[in-house]
């Protein structure tokens, strides 16, 4: 909330979200992460189980939060993250609820929506992220230095697959089919 000039509050644009049946998951998850001591331990901790109480009220400590405050930080975090979903899998592990991958990630600043990204390959820092289904396209593909072979029937349908995500998130006319047809295989380069 803010005030105005006049005594009036409101709600903010993060409050608007917030309240919102549709982006509430999303947002609240953002709320929690703008508090510097919540990013920092969720931060340390979310790929892992957060310690025992003790132990976490003295990583807190060492975080900069006083002796005297640290029981009441830490149950507020509590509580907290049950508020903002994060605790969605157990009270033991920090998870992002089901939002969107980039959902810590703030809509750019006018004055950087003008910067140009660096390669484009969505993996440097300042890129704009891949879609999430992209990213989950290119993850699910074999590695290429494997002894297994890729069958050609799951080659066309993992090419199936991409052009159907493409078909669903990019604009543009008609729909691309994958169907195989003999040709020779192109050599690989280290073959």
């Amino acid at each position: 909330m803010e005030t105005d000039n006049a005594g009036k509050s409101r709600l903010t644009a993060s409050g608007r979200r917030a309240v919102d049946p549709t982006q509430a998951r999303e947002a609240k998850a953002k709320a929690f992460l703008t508090v510097p001591l919540y990013d920092a331990v969720f931060e340390k901790y979310k790929r892992g189980v957060l310690p025992p109480a003790a132990a976490l009220e003295r990583e807190m400590a060492q975080m900069g939060v006083a002796e005297k405050q640290v029981r009441t930080a830490r149950l507020v975090l509590d509580r907290s993250a049950q508020y903002a979903g994060i605790f969605e899998h157990g009270k033991d592990r920090l998870v992002m609820p089901g939002v969107s991958p980039d959902a810590r990630r703030e809509p750019p600043k006018p004055e950087e929506a003008d910067k140009k990204p660096g390669d484009g390959n969505g993996g440097g820092e300042g890129d704009k992220p891949r879609h999430p289904f992209i990213e989950g396209l290119l993850k699910t593909l074999p590695d290429p230095d494997s002894d297994e072979e890729w069958p050609l029937d799951k080659r066309i349908k993992w090419l199936q697959t991409a052009a159907d995500i493409f078909d669903l998130i990019y604009k543009g006319e008609g729909g691309i089919k994958v169907e195989s047809a003999t040709a020779q295989r192109s050599p690989r380069p280290h073959d």
